[in-house]
């Protein structure tokens, strides 16, 4: 259980420097289209040469694999991505956060649904903690006027992030976690190597390079290889609610990287988020403790 809480922690915050990451590259003048083919195009590159060097087995798929790591690289993960871009290019990131961060709710309320996974009172607290925690992080999108067409693009990227989590529980049962990661990292590369032929990154400036090269590593080789690891250890719903410390690391981030400044009701609302991922997996990790005493003196 703690292994697959670190493991998606440490995947929340590496998919919280996307953000960041981001806007960096559109003030050095990369297009949504080209942030993606770098980001899965190196990410593919990355992965395949670490898991050629470490375990050869996890390049090794059946067909039934390979299918649903298709699945997930054409149809889900490159829609589910481009619009989480494209809000980025509308509106502030932080307000992009905001709206991508019901997806717990989500996620645990379509997991109460499919998979009967109960949904108990600690859980419901740790929601409400996460989601005002959130809302305190970002509490200045609410006195701006953002643009509706990125607030629709940030929906669409929540929503898609919730099915997706979803089906990656049942469609991991049973298969090699790493394996998926990469044939899913894969397929999505080429999905945008057809949209966008990565023959302009030659042309980018030493900049644009290291964030193209960045967003691959970072918030893609890095976080998915983790997520995916975290689900199949702990998952969607417990997961979903570890994952909310992405905010904070998207806020500390922008302060060390963007010059934002944090203010004290930022900090407070990263407390309240901490409070919301501690809360169910110390009570969790607490139980498991007792009933290994309890095994050990049996």
């Amino acid at each position: 259980m703690s292994k697959g809480v670190a493991y998606a922690i440490i995947s929340a915050i590496c998919f919280g420097m996307l953000a960041i990451l981001g806007k960096l590259a559109f003030a050095e003048g990369l297009s949504p289209l080209q942030m993606m083919q770098y980001r899965f195009g190196f990410a593919s590159i990355m992965l395949f040469i670490y898991f050629y060097i470490t375990d050869r087995r996890c390049l090794h798929a059946s067909k039934a694999t390979v299918f649903k790591a298709a699945f997930f690289g054409i149809c889900m993960y490159p829609i589910q991505s481009i619009c989480y871009m494209y809000s980025l290019k509308f509106i502030p990131a932080s307000t992009t956060s905001l709206v991508f961060y019901f997806y717990p709710v989500a996620v645990t309320l379509l997991s109460a649904l499919i998979f009967k996974t109960r949904i108990t009172l600690l859980v419901s607290i740790s929601l409400l903690f996460t989601l005002f925690g959130c809302g305190l992080v970002f509490f200045d999108a609410f006195s701006r006027n953002v643009s509706q067409i990125g607030i629709l693009f940030a929906l669409a990227a929540m929503a898609i992030f919730s099915v997706y989590l979803i089906l990656l529980q049942s469609m991991l049962r049973g298969e090699n976690s790493k394996t998926v990661t990469f044939y899913v990292v894969l397929t999505a590369a080429i999905v945008y190597t057809i949209l966008e032929p990565p023959t302009a990154f030659f042309q980018l400036k030493p900049m644009g390079m290291i964030l193209g090269v960045a967003l691959g590593l970072i918030p893609t080789a890095l976080a998915i290889t983790l997520l995916y690891e975290a689900v199949d250890r702990i998952g969607s719903a417990f997961t979903s609610i570890c994952s909310t410390i992405e905010p904070i690391a998207t806020v500390l981030a922008s302060a060390f990287l963007l010059n934002e400044s944090i203010v004290f009701v930022q900090i407070l609302g990263m407390g309240c988020i901490l409070l919301g991922i501690l809360l169910p997996n110390s009570v969790l990790l607490l139980q498991a403790r007792r009933l290994h005493r309890k095994t050990i003196t049996a």
